[in-house]
């Protein structure tokens, strides 16, 4: 008798399961559920159009520091399929990927494009059956299961790696199998064997609700991965202007991050202060996005090490005006933006230079206030915190530990990851071990190599 796979949600982890599932287990009927007309819309927008696919970070357990949730989760899911596990699928379908210098891992071509092409082909190439415009609305369970829970021994990916059997995983070892009928609006429903969720973790997501009914503890999901509002202040008239190495923290926190920053005609962005927005994206959802920001222009300094700089510059350029060198190889701009902010003119000798302005303008280097009322999501790229609890999901199968037969993958989980393709990581991986566990208890060849 066949068997029947929902996948609810067209996106990259939605994708990777179907293609993955139906590949594995030729018989599974698979079919992939997107309640929009679009499929892969993150895909597409990533890293400029580019799709930023990965990033060049091989050992796990560097890779899962790179994580703000769900880093003891991934050890074990990564190593299980891993980057260059990804690097290999989709270099064997055609879509060679590169490495550029800050570790960001794009398909060769530079068009996100051939990472949705490729998908596509997958899924026509195994009959994955696509449905748009298509909601769903209700996940029930208690329909009569087509086989008895099955507990496989030990066994390998078809990568080599190990995965660990089911039974082997706690409350999994209570879970039951039955098979679902899932509800779409306007109307209509599909009945399956498995069903995988891969919702993304939108906070105003219906599914959170659908899951909680259905036994899962869901953690409160909050945005991350977005930028800085300073409306009215004067560095908005900055735009444009990118430092490479300042350091910025959330005041009043142990909260830090440093890296690129960009000023924005709304405030402040920049990998500095994406990375940190995701580690503070519960504190700052708190507070309600109003905060203060303390940025470090100069994070090779601290307030000793830049004194003892400035007397130097003193003795050493006394005659030179102090808006005539750029002394710490900061913007010209953003320079001068900072004297003036320490009441300094740009005509003013370095020997003339007030205690009460040098100390001021020591603090505005190392320590600069600014106020944040808000924030901006990163180039549409919106990444949830939050989501399903982890200790609910069997991190080598995906599968639900409440319910045989139900997986997740992906945002729906309680797992981000920083910007620099580490999301994608996180839906490939996940994508694929769900695909490896219903092609396993579907009862197709669990060694399949490709």
């Amino acid at each position: 008798m066949s068997r029947s796979l929902i996948i609810i949600g067209g996106g990259a982890a939605g994708f990777f399961c179907a293609v993955n599932a139906a590949r594995l287990c030729p018989g599974l009927q698979t079919t992939i559920v997107e309640k929009s007309s679009k499929l892969l819309s993150k895909v597409r927008i990533s890293g400029g159009g580019r799709c930023n696919v990965t990033h060049a970070c091989y050992a796990v357990e560097e890779l899962i520091r790179k994580y703000p949730r769900g880093s003891n989760f991934l050890r074990k899911s990564f190593h299980n399929f891993s980057v260059r596990d990804t690097i290999q699928w989709f270099g064997e379908r055609g879509v060679p990927l590169k490495t550029e210098s800050d570790g960001r891992i794009f398909p060769v071509t530079d068009r996100s494009q051939s990472i949705i092409d490729c998908l596509l082909q997958e899924a026509d190439r195994y009959h994955v059956k696509v449905e748009l415009d298509k909601e769903a609305r209700r996940i029930e369970t208690g329909h009569p299961a087509l086989n008895e829970v099955r507990t496989p021994a030990e066994e390998t990916t078809s990568f080599g790696q190990e995965i660990k059997p089911t039974h082997q995983s706690g409350p999994r070892e209570e879970a039951r199998q039955e098979r679902f009928r899932v509800a779409f609006s306007p109307s209509g429903s599909h009945q399956a064997d498995f069903v995988c969720i891969a919702t993304g973790g939108y906070p105003k997501s219906s599914m959170f609700a659908w899951l909680t009914e259905l036994g899962h503890t869901v953690e409160p999901p909050v945005p991350s991965l977005f930028t800085f509002n300073m409306p009215g202040h004067p560095v908005t008239g900055l735009t444009g202007i990118s430092v490479p190495d300042a350091q910025v923290k959330v005041a009043g926190t142990k909260l830090i991050q440093r890296g690129p920053l960009l000023i924005t005609h709304w405030g402040m962005s920049g990998p500095s202060v994406l990375r940190l927005s995701a580690w503070a994206a519960r504190e700052l959802s708190v507070c309600g996005y109003r905060f203060t920001a303390t940025v470090n222009w100069i994070p090779e300094y601290n307030e000793n090490t830049l004194r003892e700089k400035l007397k130097e510059i003193r003795s050493d350029l006394g005659p030179q005006k102090a808006g005539g060198r750029n002394v710490f190889g900061l913007p010209g701009r953003l320079w001068e933006f900072l004297l003036s902010q320490s009441g300094i003119d740009v005509n003013t000798r370095w020997a003339e230079l007030s205690a009460v302005a040098q100390n001021k303008l020591v603090r505005n280097l190392i320590s600069q206030d600014f106020p944040v009322q808000g924030k901006t999501t990163f180039k549409e790229e919106f990444v949830t915190a939050g989501g399903v609890r982890l200790q609910e999901i069997d991190p080598h199968t995906m599968q639900s530990k409440k319910i045989q037969g139900l997986y997740l993958a992906g945002e729906v989980m309680d797992v981000d990851g920083i910007t620099g393709g580490f999301n994608f990581q996180h839906a490939w991986t996940s994508g694929y071990l769900a695909a490896k566990a219903i092609a396993r208890e579907a009862g197709c060849m669990a060694n399949h190599q490709g």
